[in-house]
């Protein structure tokens, strides 16, 4: 069984309810000439809020896997000498940055939590009750009346995290995208040769130099239909719309037994289904495994070789930035990340290294 510390939960619906609100209180002071002593009772302290913020330092919701009902601290009730109950602590759950918040119910999205320490109210706590000193009126000097506090209202959210990565990796299982954001960066994501070995988005820092970074996401690997749900589906997908820049990876290797220009265009067209402004995204085109590729300078070029003469002729016609790379000895990865790095400068964003 897979250790909880390594399950990535990306979707999930809780329930929140605001601190019930305090109970007014009926008191009298004694007091000589004042009727019954005269009124004094406080008002009930109100509940407390439940906020959603964003904490950088979390990178799964799986927290809310085994708790799914939270509820803010209650008002204090009043009491006597006009002594008005404390107002409940809000309670504050936190979340990975790129947590989209919803409604359940309605689907009303309340906030994307993009930003470090960025809140939003995600209910309100109820008034507490006021206490008899509020009913004081000329024709009744003694109320004996104080109202209850309110009950506090009640929610279902649900919270759907979208990774909040500069670059991301898309293409068909086993083309070695793990192994290249191993080979990248800091990551070391499960590698193994099955379908949808990405079975979690791996994120991972990549330097471009002292001063530079970006963030590169290891994503699932699609099929046709991915946009509909068939294989990892949204669940994944989602994944991909906030990069700047994606990574399309093809494989060189022939034994793989499909062709790299056909899988190019399956997953644009699933990047398409899904959202057109997705398939609009800059692509670089990163042919990987160049260590089958053999001497390019041979009279009779290999399988492989022939791919990647394919795969050029493609970059050429769709106009794309071609990098030939192999994951497992490290070819032209430095290249790579300056190509990269090129492209998110001319998007406005790459990462100053902390």
């Amino acid at each position: 069984m897979e250790r909880a510390n390594h399950v990535f939960v990306d979707e999930i619906d809780i329930s929140v309810k605001g601190g019930d609100g305090g109970a007014g209180c009926v008191s009298f002071r004694r007091e000589k000439f004042v009727p019954r002593g005269g009124p004094d009772g406080g008002d009930g302290g109100d509940g407390g809020s439940v906020w959603i913020e964003a904490d950088p330092t979390l990178t799964t919701l799986l927290d809310f896997h085994y708790r799914r009902h939270y509820e803010a601290e209650r008002g204090r009730h009043g009491e006597g000498a006009n002594c008005h109950g404390a107002s409940g602590d809000d309670l504050v759950l936190r979340v990975p940055l790129g947590t989209v918040v919803a409604d359940r119910d309605t689907g009303e999205q309340l906030g994307d939590l993009a930003a470090p320490g960025q809140r939003i109210l995600a209910i309100r706590g109820a008034r507490g009750g006021r206490g008899n000193a509020r009913f004081v009126s000329s024709t009744n000097r003694a109320p004996r009346r104080a109202d209850l506090g309110r009950t506090g209202p009640s929610r279902w959210l649900h919270f759907e995290l979208k990774l909040l990565a500069d670059v991301g990796l898309v293409g068909f299982p086993n083309v070695g995208k793990s192994t290249l954001v191993g080979r990248l960066s800091a990551a070391r994501p499960k590698i193994a040769n099955y379908p949808f070995t990405t079975l979690v988005p791996t994120l991972g820092i990549v330097r471009v130099d002292a001063d530079r970074t970006f963030v590169i996401a290891d994503l699932p690997g699609l099929i046709p239909g991915a946009a509909e749900g068939k294989g990892l589906g949204h669940r994944f997908l989602r994944h991909t719309e906030r990069t700047r820049v994606l990574l399309h990876v093809l494989d060189l290797d022939p034994d793989t037994g499909r062709e790299p220009l056909d899988d190019f265009r399956a997953i644009n067209a699933e990047l398409a289904a899904y959202s057109p402004e997705l398939a609009e995204r800059p692509q670089i085109l990163v042919a990987n495994k160049a260590d089958l590729v053999g001497d390019e300078s041979a009279a009779a070029p290999s399988e492989a070789r022939a791919r990647l003469d394919r795969i050029r002729e493609l970059a050429g016609r769709e106009r794309l930035e071609l990098h030939v790379v192999s994951a497992a000895t490290g070819r032209g990865l430095p290249e790579l990340i300056r190509g990269i790095a090129r492209r998110l400068e001319d998007t406005g964003w790459l990462r100053a290294a902390s």
